[in-house]
């Protein structure tokens, strides 16, 4: 019995692990949400920084970000959606270099970004 509660007890912590996660939003998903412009709250407690970023229908984007240490970083420049993926270029990282990043939707509002596999963030709008 003990065996059989330490599994179920594994298996539920693996599924809200799972479920925390998130799918991978679809190209069709990004599309829609940015296709008319979005205002995106970035970051929140417990993710070290919290700002705003207006993605415009047209490809642009400018926001800001505070850090909970209080560093102020400004956010402009494009991005695309481009194989299910947002594709951004912004100018104040890596010299403007395009970084594509993977949303998992993890509810109807709120995304964790992925880059190369990492946790970089959370978009919610």
């Amino acid at each position: 019995m003990k065996r059989l509660l330490t599994f179920a007890f594994a298996a539920s912590i693996a599924a809200g692990t799972a479920l925390a996660q998130g799918k991978p939003m679809t190209q069709g998903q990004l599309e829609q949400l940015t296709g008319n412009g979005v205002k995106l709250q970035l970051g929140g407690p417990g993710e070290g920084y919290s700002g705003e970023l207006i993605l415009t229908a047209d490809g642009r984007g400018s926001g800001a970000v505070t850090t909970d240490s209080g560093n102020k970083l400004t956010l402009t420049g494009t991005y695309e959606i481009r194989n299910g993926q947002f594709c951004r270029k912004w100018v104040e990282f890596n010299d403007g270099a395009e970084a594509c990043e993977t949303w998992l939707l993890t509810t109807g509002n709120s995304a964790t970004v992925m880059f190369n596999g990492e946790k970089i963030g959370v978009n919610s709008w």
